[in-house]
């Protein structure tokens, strides 16, 4: 069974929202496009542990869905995940669990292990796991790997909620590199050459002056085409932990000497 995968990858515009994802998201969007995850689910969607074992899921995920509605259950927790936990020792200012009054759009999911839930505010995803024994009006804590500062707890849910309101950054050259990317992608799936691909990130006219064969942006479209590939072919795993998948070309740090 063959697979295809043809999506209109020419407009630009059309990945915009790629600057607003974490990584986990990251990491689902490269994984939905690789032909043997989707063949994968044409087949097994109905038996899926098993076989999604493979691929670093608990179930398969319907891979026509982006990130902004899918939500993948990995095997490997992402980085950064917000663990919320009963107090066994909970004092008067110990704030009570409310769901619905932590901001954000959220979407509640089981995540293979236990419920999860992530929370979008423009411009910031957070993501949160709960633990079984905990229920709504609880008193409740916080808690993060060691080494993961970027989710101090606050001292009280007002608190969150105010750090919430702050504006987002405007996306950095991180974010685009993974919008070009993805659209690199696409267009390799949809058999584009480099030379299409370069006129619609550029335009025809700067390619038609800047395209020979020893040219940077001829060097920079085979960069992104081969960055795409490596993180759809596995390279998403290491998203989940917030590293770069690939430096330079094909880095692979368990083959130097």
């Amino acid at each position: 069974m063959t697979v295809s995968y043809h999506v209109p990858w020419r407009p630009s515009a059309a990945y915009l929202y790629v600057l607003h994802l974490d990584a986990p998201a990251l990491a689902w969007e490269y994984l939905r496009r690789n032909p043997d995850y989707r063949r994968d689910w044409l087949r097994h969607h109905a038996r899926t542990r098993a076989v999604a074992q493979r691929w670093g899921l608990y179930g398969l995920e319907n891979p026509g869905l982006d990130a902004r509605d899918a939500h993948p259950a990995w095997r490997l927790e992402p980085a950064g995940v917000v663990q919320l936990h009963l107090d066994l020792a909970p004092t008067d200012d110990t704030p009570l669990f409310d769901l619905w009054a932590i901001a954000g759009h959220k979407h509640v999911f089981h995540g293979g292990r236990h419920l999860a839930f992530s929370a979008w505010w423009p411009g910031h995803w957070r993501r949160f796991a709960l633990a079984p024994a905990l229920a709504h009006g609880m008193p409740y804590v916080r808690a993060v790997h060691d080494g993961d500062s970027r989710y101090p707890p606050p001292a009280r849910e007002a608190a969150s909620r105010a750090a919430w309101a702050c504006s987002s950054t405007r996306p950095g050259r991180a974010a685009w590199l993974e919008v070009h990317t993805l659209q690199a992608l696409d267009a390799t799936l949809a058999g584009a050459t480099l030379r299409d691909l370069a006129e619609a990130l550029v335009g025809p006219a700067i390619v038609a002056t800047d395209w020979h064969a020893d040219s940077a942006l001829r060097a920079r479209v085979r960069r992104l085409t081969q960055r795409g590939t490596v993180l759809m072919r596995g390279g998403y795993r290491r998203l989940l932990q917030h590293a770069r998948a690939a430096q330079g070309r094909f880095h692979d740090p368990a083959k130097r000497p």
